[in-house]
């Protein structure tokens, strides 16, 4: 079992790929939701304020042709965009990226992570794109990101497969963390007390 996959045991209404996937799905958005997911926290890690409610106008005009979300799937993405404020400051770093289950092919999960990492860049870039300050660490990223998004889709159902694809998702996790430690902006604690543990 993923860690991703126990964190969601552990705590029931977490919203999760398949779920999240299925409202997209029925209300006729055609949209990804790792992409969907990878585009929020590409925002978050640049420094988008929680406060900030502008990120659903963004996510109209990228996913939905500049028209509002219906009505369920507005509501699937303002609890996603909340509980990704909630994981990424969790100082247990609960943070996981939003992608298939374990029991889904090989060739849907390294889809959704090239999806994932194509969003995180896209919304990096949208956030970043008045203040391009970032470090060699962050350009590093980057650029890594942008060569895991031409992942091919045709990928073997084997161990070692799915070993690279674990390590991976695992440092595509670890440098968006990253990024947001050097460039987030944290919710103010005071005006906002869902958010208490605030990085120090």
């Amino acid at each position: 079992m993923t860690q991703a996959n126990s964190n969601n045991d552990a705590n029931n209404n977490l919203m999760d790929f398949p779920s999240i996937q299925a409202i997209l799905t029925s209300e006729d958005v055609r949209s990804h939701a790792s992409e969907i997911h990878g585009v929020l926290t590409g925002l978050v890690c640049a420094g988008f304020e929680f406060e900030n409610q502008g990120y659903m106008a963004m996510l109209n005009d990228l996913f939905n042709d500049g028209d509002s979300f219906p009505k369920a799937v507005k509501i699937a993405l303002k609890q996603m965009y909340s509980e990704l404020w909630t994981s990424i400051l969790d100082d247990t770093y609960s943070f996981n990226l939003l992608l298939p289950d374990d029991d889904d092919s090989m060739a849907e999960r390294g889809h959704a992570l090239s999806m994932w990492v194509q969003g995180f860049n896209l919304g990096f870039g949208l956030e970043q794109k008045d203040t391009p300050v970032v470090s060699a660490e962050v350009k590093e990223v980057l650029t890594d990101f942008s060569e895991i998004a031409n992942l091919s889709d045709e990928m073997d159902e084997d161990e070692d497969t799915e070993q690279a694809y674990f390590e991976i998702s695992e440092y595509v996790r670890i440098s968006a963390l990253l990024c947001f430690s050097e460039l987030a902006t944290p919710p103010n604690q005071e005006s906002n007390g869902t958010k208490k543990k605030i990085i120090h």
